[in-house]
């Protein structure tokens, strides 16, 4: 017989888009990883302003997961904020995410989606594409401005075609 704890580590994450009461739980695991230099910070009001944007998985009442499906075109979204909490690292939460993204995408009549990201690998295994952002509307640039590696970025740019 399996115990709680074990069927806990094998039933899929569910996925829920965020509420207000998730704001503060976004906002501390993005930051996390942005101190680590793996995503831009962003503020409790920006996380607020954006929280239409979000999807998060809870263990309790606790935000353990998020990622964010931003509109930037009629045709085109951006992924991004993807955070899971490092102790659950590996365990399906951010292929999840990514799946609730592109099916979001999907629904919203999307084209394709894109992704920027120090881990490429992590993308392909989903079916993404490396694309040279360049070839990407500058409107993808839109934050840059703040990141600390501008204009010297090291992200890699990946696309998802929806259609």
């Amino acid at each position: 017989m399996t115990s709680d704890v074990d069927s806990r580590a094998l039933a899929p994450p569910t996925v829920v888009p965020a509420t207000v009461q998730d704001a503060s739980g976004i906002h501390k695991l993005v930051n996390y990883w942005a101190a680590d230099g793996q995503m831009l910070p962003r503020t409790l009001a920006e996380t607020y302003e954006n929280l239409r944007d979000f999807f998060v998985i809870r263990e309790g009442d606790q935000v353990i997961a998020c990622a964010a499906l931003h509109i930037m075109w009629a045709d085109m979204a951006e992924l991004k904020s993807l955070a899971v909490d490092p102790d659950i690292q590996s365990r399906g939460h951010g292929s999840a995410l990514v799946a609730a993204c592109v099916e979001e995408g999907r629904r919203l009549g999307m084209e394709r989606l894109f992704a920027l990201s120090y881990r490429p690998g992590f993308f392909e295994r989903l079916g993404w594409q490396q694309a040279d952002v360049m070839n990407l509307p500058r409107k993808v640039w839109n934050e840059c401005y703040r990141c600390p590696k501008f204009p010297g970025c090291d992200e890699i740019a990946l696309t998802f075609d929806l259609d």
